[in-house]
């Protein structure tokens, strides 16, 4: 195989990796990632508009929790988002 096959060829695989479309993990995938991440139930969310996204729901989440995630989404394909929530006291 010629230099110009091989380059061209490596081309096309780079390409191609880049266009495939995200996917959607189900609730209990997202849950089970949020666990071993030291996070709770229902604290990482993927929503259908923006599928590339895997958004964290916790206030001030641990260093180690915030690499745990971005390791995982990272794997999968996903930009981790870490949502600031504040939940009104009273």
């Amino acid at each position: 195989m010629n230099t110009r096959a091989l380059t061209a060829a490596l081309a096309i695989l780079a390409l191609s990796a880049c266009a495939t479309p995200a996917r959607m993990h189900t609730d209990a995938q997202l849950n089970a990632i949020a666990l071993g991440c030291g996070l709770s139930l229902g604290e990482l969310i993927q929503d259908d508009s923006e599928k590339r996204l895997l958004l964290t729901m916790r206030s001030d989440p641990s260093l180690q929790q915030r690499i745990c995630v971005v390791r995982w989404a990272r794997r999968n394909g996903l930009k981790a988002v870490f949502l600031d929530i504040k939940y009104p006291e009273g």
